[in-house]
Formats: structure tokens, C-alpha cells, sequence
């Protein structure tokens, strides 16, 4: 049976201060390294271990697959590294406080570049120091200016299709380890989550969700995204603080 991790990364130095992130390679921080080896914990203690693992090109879900592969004694398995799994580019909000945004901009209008499903926040400017146009390893892609979620969803199907579906259909145990968004639109696809609906989904940092999955590479069960951790209680907690960031 083909068994699906999805792993947001540990906590990182801006999730730690509340800043948008996005295609800003910031690092984990001390707490998101120790995210990244509970995760392992829960996954030893599952009986579970991968055979191979895909990521973004950002070092936080980089990091935070090497922290659990070491734990698990796993480094020697194949890692795939792809743009197609990297967060969500917030565009111009890129490293501004969530609740500074809210206070300028209102709450309604926060919320849905937060978690509108096809409202993109306003596009990064050339100016902007956290601008990665120029960033050597986007050197093959037109980098996007902004996304919403749909524009997600988008550029994440073919790595489905080209990438992880191979992976799944031979039986192997795959772990994405990737971010908020990109795993938010990857649950909506597994698990046909409305447009509307998603808005309501929040990852928390450093929580296996595990998808086990029938031969259509289809989960084998409906249940909530959240009550697929291997933790759900701790998950769900962690959840509602990640949507209370910008209260």
C-alpha cells in the first residue's frame, strides 16, 4: 500500500517573529530543529520510515528532511529537490509582520491574501530586498511575482504527476517535506477539498500527516486532513495557532 508523509518543515526564524515568509530562504529555528526530530519520533514510533524524500529549494524544509533522515538513520535514501514544492510567494508582503499588515490593511483583506484560495497578495517589487528573481537557483524558471493558493495547486500537479506519483505506484513510503501552502495544496487535491473550504485548513509546523493510499493513489479513507497526523491532538492545537498568527 503507497504511503504518503507530508511534512511542513520545523519552525523558522520568521515563523518564530511573524513575518511572511514565502520564497525568503530563511532557516529553522532552534525550536523548528527540535520539530524536525520529534517529527522523527512520531515516525519511529510508528513504524514508519521513508525510502525516499522530496523537497523545495528552501533550506527550511531542506534542513528539516536532513534532521529527520539522520534520526531515522535514513540520509542515504534518494532526495529530490524541486521549486515546485516551495511555499507559497507572497509577493510584496515578503518579510512584513502579519499583524503590523492587519493593522494597515484591515483584517478582512489580510485574511484572504492569508487564505483566499484565488486572492494573490500584491506582486514583490524589483526593489524589494527579499525580491529572488536573481537567486542562482531559479535560474531555469521565470520566478512568479505573487501566488495565491490556486496558482499553488497549479505548478504543483506536474511534480505530482511526473515525480511523486512514479515514487507512490512502485509501493515506496514518500515524504514530502515541504510548507504550509504547497502541502495545503496538495491535501485539497487528495482529499477534494472545496476552494472555499481550504480557507479553513491550517499545517502546522513539524506534524507528519500520513495518506495511505489505494492503488488510484487515492486515500484509502476520509477523515479530517488534521486527524491524519500521527499526533492529532498536538496538531490540532498547533493548528489553531497557526491561524491565530495575525491575531
Amino acid at each position: 500500500m503507497p504511503k504518503l508523509i507530508l511534512l511542513r518543515h520545523g519552525q523558522s526564524e520568521w515563523n518564530a517573529t511573524n513575518r511572511f515568509t514565502g520564497w525568503y530562504d530563511c532557516q529553522l529555528s532552534k525550536q523548528g530543529e527540535d520539530e524536525a526530530r520529534q517529527a522523527s519520533r512520531l515516525l519511529a514510533d510508528a513504524g514508519i520510515l521513508p525510502d525516499v524524500v522530496h523537497t523545495s529549494l528552501l533550506s527550511r524544509a531542506i534542513h528539516t528532511a536532513e534532521l529527520v533522515l539522520a534520526a531515522l538513520g535514513r540520509s542515504w535514501i534518494p532526495v529530490y529537490r524541486n521549486w515546485r514544492l516551495n511555499e507559497r510567494h507572497y509577493g510584496d508582503l515578503t518579510g512584513l509582520n502579519k499583524v503590523d499588515t492587519r493593522e494597515r490593511h484591515g483584517p478582512e483583506q489580510l485574511l484572504a491574501w492569508r487564505r483566499g484560495y484565488d486572492s494573490p497578495p500584491p506582486p514583490i517589487a524589483p526593489d524589494n530586498p527579499h525580491n529572488p528573481n536573481d537567486d542562482v537557483r531559479y535560474a531555469d524558471i521565470n520566478p512568479p511575482l505573487a501566488e495565491c493558493l490556486a496558482d499553488v495547486v497549479t505548478r504543483m500537479r506536474p511534480y505530482w504527476t511526473e515525480a511523486l506519483a512514479p515514487d507512490l505506484l512502485t509501493g515506496q513510503v514518500v515524504l514530502v517535506s515541504a510548507h504550509g501552502n504547497s502541502l495545503r495544496a496538495m491535501c485539497k487535491e487528495l482529499d477534494d477539498i472545496s476552494d472555499d473550504d481550504i480557507a479553513e485548513l491550517n499545517i502546522p509546523t513539524g506534524t507528519p500527516l500520513l495518506y495511505e493510499l489505494g492503488d488510484d493513489l487515492r486515500p484509502i479513507d476520509k477523515r479530517p486532513v488534521l486527524d491524519r497526523s500521527l499526533d492529532p491532538e498536538a496538531a490540532r492545537a498547533a493548528a489553531d495557532s497557526v491561524a491565530r498568527q495575525a491575531d
